[in-house]
Formats: C-alpha cells, sequence, structure tokens
C-alpha cells in the first residue's frame, strides 16, 4: 500500500470512501482487481467470525494457561457492563483463546491482537443487522489505518511492545467502528489517535513466552477501548494530537522500551515469581 500517512490516507478520501480508497491502492499495489481483492477480505471476515461462532469452551492450549474463559461471559452476568459489552468481552476472549489452542484465527494486525477486531464487528453486526458488505468496508477502513502505523511505527511486539500489538489492533478497530456507523474520515482518525494514545507504552510481557497470559485479556481491554473512543470521536471529541504524530510518538515509546518488556519474557507479569515458576514448569 501507498499510504504513509493518515493525512495521505484522508487526502485520498476526499472524493470517495475511505474505505474506496483503501480498495483502490490495493488494486494499484497488488495489480489485482476488484473482485478478487473484495473476495479475499470477504474471506478475512468470515474467518474472523469462526472463532466466536464455532467456540469450544471444553478447549484447552496445551500450557493448560487458557481455555474456557469466553464461556462464562455468555449469559446475563453480574449487572456491571450491559448484554452488548459482555458480547464484546467475550467474543474478544475466545478469539484469543482459539490463537492460544493452535485453531485459525486472522491476524489483524498480528496473532496476540486477533480478539479486537472481531470483538467489536461480530457483536455490532448482530445487534444492528448489519450486512456483510458494510463490515467488509470496515476491514478496510482498519487495514488502511494499519497500514500507516505499520509502516510510521511498529505492529510487533518483540520490537515495540504490546502497544504495538493490542494498541494497533485497538486504533484500527476504533476507526473501523466510525466507519461502520457512518462517520466521516476525520472521526476515523480521531478515533483512532485516541485509541493509540490510550495504549501508549504498554508492554509485551507474555509469561512463559506464551501469547497466553496477559494476552488474552488485553484483547479484552484494546476492544473495549476501542468502542469508547470511537464513541468519543462520533460524538465529536477530537484527539488533541494529529493521528500521524501520535503513530510517530508510538514509535519513540516502543524504541525507548527496555529489551525486557518487548516479548522476551524477561520483564513485567513475566518476572514474577509466578510467572516464573508458570515458565518453570512448561
Amino acid at each position: 500500500m501507498a499510504f504513509s500517512s493518515v493525512a495521505g490516507l484522508l487526502e485520498a478520501a476526499r472524493d470517495k470512501p475511505l474505505w474506496r480508497a483503501v480498495l483502490e491502492d490495493d488494486l494499484r499495489d497488488r495489480g489485482a482487481d476488484g473482485d478478487r481483492s473484495w473476495h479475499q477480505m470477504a474471506a478475512l471476515w468470515a474467518a474472523m467470525k469462526a472463532p466466536v461462532e464455532e467456540y469450544d469452551p471444553a478447549a484447552r492450549s496445551r500450557s493448560g494457561l487458557t481455555g474456557g474463559a469466553g464461556a462464562l461471559l455468555d449469559g446475563p452476568g453480574p449487572g456491571l457492563c450491559p448484554p452488548f459489552l459482555r458480547q464484546v468481552i467475550a467474543a474478544a476472549l475466545k478469539t484469543g483463546e482459539c490463537n492460544a489452542c493452535m485453531r485459525r484465527i486472522v491476524a489483524a494486525p498480528t496473532a496476540g491482537a486477533s480478539g479486537v477486531l472481531p470483538a467489536v464487528l461480530i457483536p455490532l453486526q448482530a445487534r444492528d443487522g448489519l450486512s456483510d458488505e458494510t463490515m467488509i468496508q470496515a476491514l478496510y477502513v482498519s487495514a488502511g489505518f494499519g497500514q500507516v502505523i505499520a509502516t510510521r511505527a511498529s505492529i510487533s511486539g518483540a520490537e515495540g511492545g504490546c502497544q504495538a500489538e493490542v494498541g494497533s489492533a485497538s486504533g484500527m478497530a476504533a476507526a473501523a467502528l466510525v466507519s461502520v456507523l457512518g462517520g466521516t474520515p476525520e472521526q476515523m482518525a480521531h478515533a483512532c489517535a485516541m485509541a493509540l494514545s490510550n495504549t501508549l507504552g504498554l508492554v509485551c510481557d507474555p509469561v512463559a513466552g506464551l501469547v497466553e497470559v496477559p494476552c488474552v485479556n488485553r484483547n479484552v481491554m484494546g476492544a473495549v477501548n476501542a468502542l469508547s473512543c470511537a464513541e468519543m470521536a462520533l460524538s465529536g471529541v477530537e484527539s488533541a494530537i494529529p493521528c500521524d504524530e501520535v503513530i510517530d510518538a508510538m514509535r519513540a515509546v516502543g524504541d525507548a522500551l527496555p529489551a525486557s518488556l518487548r516479548e522476551t519474557g524477561g520483564g513485567g507479569l513475566a518476572a514474577t515469581p509466578t510467572g516464573r515458576r508458570i515458565a518453570e514448569q512448561m
């Protein structure tokens, strides 16, 4: 893709929907035709829904650390969260668990952050009766913002910490939500910027080096963060710092993180007594 800035993405969307600007750029970049690109994105949407729709509450990861949590969020719950929000939390957990159990997921943008986008989009489609076409358009939006993040910063926990994985996914999801709900490209950018701002400095500290603890639960945080930032953007709240500058700050913060907090399993939760004990038992 040619987009290296959100400003450029917004400029390309001056006379067309932002999702179409991303699609057309994909066609130029890969030399593909429109139908092929659309069918590929539709296949990703179908694959994204599968871990939630086909969730197995009995499945457990090989480590035994992960599995069954998604089912605990089905049903009414204690009353703190409305049903829609509980569905978002459940979808994030189910997808993250599916990844830990070595089943197929969609890396959006990574496997460790694969639960964020489906967690916000699947329940919204079900609640509002939205078409698959609308959701696929939202995936193009998320891809456009994700491309800029990957170009200007990083989507790798080993390079930039979890802000680069769950944080990036949260920004992508926030922009996608604004798209689904009919917001402007500028509101998409504000939503993405706020979501990224809220996750700056998020470390990557997988216990025993596995993408399970705290990774699965962090997908929930990323999804809920995306919802709140999309809600703010659609209500007229704007990011004080432009999205491109937020992404650049994200890169600088990632570069400043010590190696122990970048997927090495040497710091954070991985370095706690319990975290080390779990690693020794693996």
